[in-house]
């Protein structure tokens, strides 16, 4: 196995609640509308700005764009914890393989998680969603990293904690994993079935580098 790529919210980070907080906070102050968790993720898949374009009814959008990332950085901190079995994770697997992340999140948002986080050094391939032309569950993410990388499909292991992510490995042809190793989760289980699900970092960790005996 040459690459191991990644979802990023909800997989490398538990971003999740800074997410919902985001949103809530931006359709808030320009619908006031007052927007559950749930309600929320239901409009998860594009990049960010387009979620605002596309659910926003105030004309302000690219406005409320930018208070969107403003209201992600300020909170980024105080809602996002560095999950260390992740970080040991990437550690050691970047030791080994090249590591790339493939997300719907906009090439903005996901500089500022790893900025924060100190994780970017990591990765050899970042594929954000507002730098494809289709997005999860569309294989075009993976194939892009996979090119970039020199990899095969069968030479590579794509992870992330949603249904999307899964199908996408699949239409990419590349092994699937589930990954249910932090706090809050897209989805508990999955209705698209991966080639294997991992509730800790650690045991995922210890699979991949099976690979390289």
């Amino acid at each position: 196995m040459k690459a191991v790529l990644f979802d990023f919210d909800g997989t490398l980070a538990d971003t999740l609640p800074c997410i919902y907080h985001s949103f809530q906070e931006v359709f808030l102050k320009y619908d006031n509308k007052k927007l559950n968790d749930e309600e929320v993720r239901a409009m998860f898949g594009p990049p960010e700005n387009e979620i605002i374009y596309k659910n926003l009814e105030h004309s302000e959008k690219e406005k409320a764009v930018e208070y969107f990332f403003q209201t992600y950085s300020e909170n980024h901190e105080r809602l996002v914890k560095e999950n260390k079995e992740v970080t040991k994770m990437l550690h050691e697997l970047s030791r080994h393989f090249s590591l790339g992340i493939i997300t719907g999140k906009s090439r903005r948002g996901l500089e500022i998680s790893l900025e924060i986080l100190g994780m970017k050094h990591y990765f050899d391939v970042l594929i954000p969603g507002d730098e494809v032309k289709n997005i999860k569950p569309h294989p075009e993410g993976v194939q892009t990293a996979l090119a970039s990388l020199h990899a095969a499909p069968s030479e590579a292991i794509f992870a992330g904690d949603s249904d999307s992510d899964i199908e996408t490995g699949i239409k990419a042809g590349v092994h699937s994993a589930g990954a249910q190793w932090l706090p809050n989760l897209q989805q508990t289980s999955f209705t698209v079935k991966p080639d294997a699900v991992f509730k800790h970092a650690e045991e995922f960790e210890v699979y991949c580098l099976r690979q390289t005996e």
